[in-house]
């Protein structure tokens, strides 16, 4: 059996309900908008100068092509002897007219001495060790790594390190330097640790990554991919140039700790431990303006730190 409540009462009931609803609506706080996210170019702009750093000149190598200056970042936290033998390398000439010997399409640029699978014509090593171990990884614990937040398709986690990009295992406690656009490796033969950094390589193309833990990766490119990605490319048979003369001359390669000071090319790094650094990776997952589809991600290969000219002081 059903109670039925007296109309007047039912109304006076229904008036309660709707001035408690209108009233709760005038005391609710409107939402706080969301923060306007920053551009690419307004986080470089807006950067304090403590969120960049210098170059160090015993780990950054100037090749000098015909076309221009090619300014590489080596990375001794993750290949250290292979690092050291490439320092020692350009301090002893080895790599002055040299040549680029292999430009294979969406894939790498490749130079070293064109007479090195000849014992009797190769130019020697001199001082630089003729046998290093394979360097493809360090140890993830401890590595002060400014993870990502996105799934990769090839690591567990991912991140950067001393402004590189960084692939991890931690159940392995494994790190290495991923293959992605504009990195730098240390060609090798069919033995894992036949590699010296005589002969090297840049990524000028889809980022290879099944090549991660394969090659010694060395560093990047800071300056000058425009012109290992522009030049002509090599036959079939992998890119290699089949003509002497189509190979391009390297005219030397020096630390810039072997130039003099006021030579050395003045360029600074964003630091991937920086707040700017962040800024720019949300940037890349949030693309607003002309991008109708906002892809709310990144990936490790979506892009290096900048970098920018030294501000003269004064």
């Amino acid at each position: 059996m059903f109670i039925r409540k007296p109309a007047a009462q039912a109304a006076a009931l229904s008036t309660g309900l709707i001035a408690l609803l209108f009233s709760g609506l005038a005391l609710a706080k409107p939402p706080k908008p969301k923060p306007k996210l920053l551009t690419t170019a307004e986080v470089i702009q807006q950067s304090p100068n403590s969120d960049w750093r210098d170059l160090d000149p015993q780990n950054t190598l100037a090749m000098e092509l015909p076309q221009g200056q090619v300014l590489i970042e080596l990375a001794p936290r993750f290949a250290p002897k292979h690092v050291a033998n490439i320092r020692k390398l350009a301090q002893q000439g080895f790599y002055n007219g040299l040549a680029i010997v292999r430009v294979q399409d969406n894939f790498v640029t490749q130079w070293g001495d064109p007479n090195g699978d000849e014992p009797a014509k190769a130019r020697g090593l001199g001082a630089a060790a003729a046998k290093l171990p394979a360097e493809f990884s360090i140890a993830y614990r401890g590595l002060p790594l400014t993870r990502m937040t996105e799934t990769d398709g090839w690591a567990q986690v991912t991140g950067f390190v001393d402004g590189f990009p960084v692939a991890a295992n931690p159940k392995q406690n494994k790190a290495w330097l991923a293959h992605c656009y504009g990195m730098v490796g240390a060609g090798r033969n069919e033995a894992a640790d036949s590699s010296t950094g005589a002969e090297l390589y840049a990524i000028i193309g889809q980022a290879p990554r099944a090549l991660d833990r394969n090659i010694t990766v060395v560093g990047r490119v800071l300056k000058g991919m425009d012109l290992l990605a522009s030049l002509p490319r090599g036959g079939p048979n992998m890119g290699f140039y089949e003509l002497p003369e189509q190979r391009v001359e390297i005219k030397s390669a020096r630390l810039l700790a072997d130039i003099p000071a006021e030579e050395r090319p003045a360029l600074q790094v964003l630091r991937t431990d920086s707040k700017s650094w962040s800024q720019i990776l949300d940037a890349r997952r949030n693309r607003g303006g002309w991008y109708v589809h906002n892809p709310g991600r990144t990936e490790l290969c979506g892009g290096p730190p900048p970098t920018r000219p030294v501000k003269a002081a004064g």
